[in-house]
């Protein structure tokens, strides 16, 4: 399915590949006691890699210097995202960490129409930041929150990066280098943290479905949508990840926000829901 020949409209590909991210990261959660954080981005990213290659079988003798430029950026952009999301989410909520994160592509969404309604937004998204930001000991854990904020930056260049890279090469193909690129940046860190030399053979089914869901399927759906729709559209179609992901931590991980949490990822989504309804409309990029 992830081959050069899968159309499937940008619109159905996006939500598609939120779900699947976010059932693949509650997935995650339950390897950090035993892979660690690191660890669990590594198994995560190596596997993706290895079942695009299988599937994809890039050329990379015929990539022109113009191509690896694009692609080289675009896929260490791809394994420090992962990294620093799965630190960010072995210290907080998913649903918290993926609202922060979400900060990333809405700040993109806000600074590239340079209207002054878009500010509205970049504030209450804000407001929401300083709701989940622990203040005199309470809130979330801060590192989680500022490694969720670091990865939401790296999210942004993503989606920039994944934008210039699928107009020189087949998307299937920048994937597929991309995440080999993304091992090389991310593996280091997972043979440091100690976590995967507790890998065992029983843990291969969950590494393969762990990177089908978290990688494989969602990076291919996305770099395929990219093609044919703005950046600054694409950020405000990922408006309903925050919630998707605070569901999929109450249902999968018994992760109970409280209110006041609930409430810093409203002003999240309704941020980006209004950048949806006040962004200055942009033409999809040519097939």
């Amino acid at each position: 399915m992830f081959n050069r020949n899968l159309s499937i409209p940008p619109l159905p590909a996006i939500l598609l590949s939120i779900v699947s991210v976010q059932i693949g990261a509650a997935m995650a959660k339950g390897l950090f006691p035993v892979l660690g954080a690191a660890g669990t981005a590594t198994v995560r990213i190596g596997i993706s890699a290895l079942i695009l290659l299988a599937f994809n079988r890039p050329n990379l003798k015929g990539l022109t210097a113009v191509q690896w430029k694009a692609i080289i950026p675009y896929g260490v952009c791809l394994g420090m995202m992962n990294g620093i999301y799965y630190l960010s989410l072995s210290r907080i909520p998913l649903g918290l960490a993926v609202a922060l994160e979400f900060i990333g592509p809405l700040m993109l969404s806000v600074f590239s129409s340079k209207r002054m309604i878009e500010y509205l937004w970049a504030v209450l998204a804000l407001g929401g930041i300083a709701l989940i930001t622990p203040w005199n000991g309470q809130g979330a854990d801060l590192f989680g929150v500022l490694m969720a904020l670091l990865a939401g930056v790296f999210w942004a260049g993503y989606i920039i990066l994944g934008k210039r890279t699928s107009h020189v090469i087949d998307g299937g193909q920048a994937v597929t280098i991309g995440m080999v690129f993304a091992i090389a940046v991310i593996l280091p860190f997972g043979i440091a943290e100690g976590g995967l030399a507790n890998f065992t053979l029983q843990m291969i089914p969950s590494a393969i479905a762990l990177g089908l869901l978290c990688s494989a399927i969602p990076f291919s759906l996305e770099i395929g949508a990219l093609k044919h729709m703005p950046a600054k559209t694409f950020s405000i179609l990922m408006s309903l990840e925050p919630a998707v992901a605070a569901i999929c931590g109450v249902f999968l991980l018994k992760e109970f926000l409280s209110v006041v949490e609930w409430l810093a990822v409203l002003l999240i989504v309704i941020a980006s829901l209004g950048a949806t309804l006040t962004g200055k409309a942009e033409k999809p990029a040519a097939q």
